[in-house]
């Protein structure tokens, strides 16, 4: 994937830019794997390569104990699990996660132009804070929602209007970029036109242009172009 496929066709100017956290503006499969194999391990289990875990770092604690352990919501051991994969996750949420390269670039252009930008992620409070810290996006991020800082996570819009809301901007003037259909349903649902960030962990997903996002940028810095 290269370039910017797709096209904004903005109403109003737009005002803000919104993004997911994991595999859109940090990449934190290596924690979250790190967190998955920690459980293999605890089971008599080898520890899985992290490209293979890597694809399903967006879907978190779901997506890594179905693919790692085979067990999936709705199945007996499945809370027991998550609650276990979290309190591992815990202990080494800050070991190796970063920003994607360009996202830095990205963040310093968007203040640079004057619009706002802030972070919309279905990752829990507890976690969502320290990684912002680790980052040093805590004090930049014009607004954190966290997917229990609502009543309602995505694909429900509640916490993009949310967080548009926090900003003091209109919902169609703001831009919202995440990994995950997920993400891309709560922009529509919001009235939010949406991109997919093909840099992450989605680049060879052959479904990310059925999900219907606005755009799909293959770089952070892509987006600049249908910023205006």
């Amino acid at each position: 994937m290269s370039g910017l496929i797709g096209s904004i066709t903005w109403a109003h100017p737009p005002t803000a830019v919104l993004f997911d956290l994991d595999g859109t503006l940090a990449d934190t499969a290596g924690d979250l794997g790190g967190a998955l194999n920690h459980l293999r391990v605890a089971r008599g289990l080898e520890p899985l390569p992290l490209e293979t875990l890597r694809p399903y770092a967006s879907a978190g604690a779901r997506g890594l104990i179905g693919v790692g352990l085979n067990v999936h919501p709705g199945d007996a051991e499945f809370e027991a699990l998550r609650v276990a994969f979290l309190a591992a996750y815990d202990r080494c949420l800050s070991d190796t996660t970063a920003l994607f390269d360009g996202v830095a670039e990205l963040l310093d252009e968007l203040e640079s132009r004057g619009l706002k930008w802030g972070v919309m992620t279905n990752k829990p409070h507890r976690f969502t804070v320290p990684v912002m810290r680790g980052l040093q996006l805590d004090t930049r991020s014009g607004t954190t929602i966290s997917g229990d800082t609502t009543a309602h996570p995505k694909p429900h819009p509640l916490p993009l209007l949310t967080a548009a809301q926090e900003l003091g901007v209109a919902p169609t003037t703001v831009l919202y970029v995440g990994d995950d259909l997920r993400d891309i349903q709560a922009a529509r649902a919001a009235g939010m036109p949406s991109a997919a960030a093909g840099w992450g962990y989605i680049g060879h997903n052959g479904e990310v242009a059925s999900w219907g996002a606005d755009v799909i940028a293959a770089h952070p810095l892509d987006l600049l172009r249908c910023l205006g």
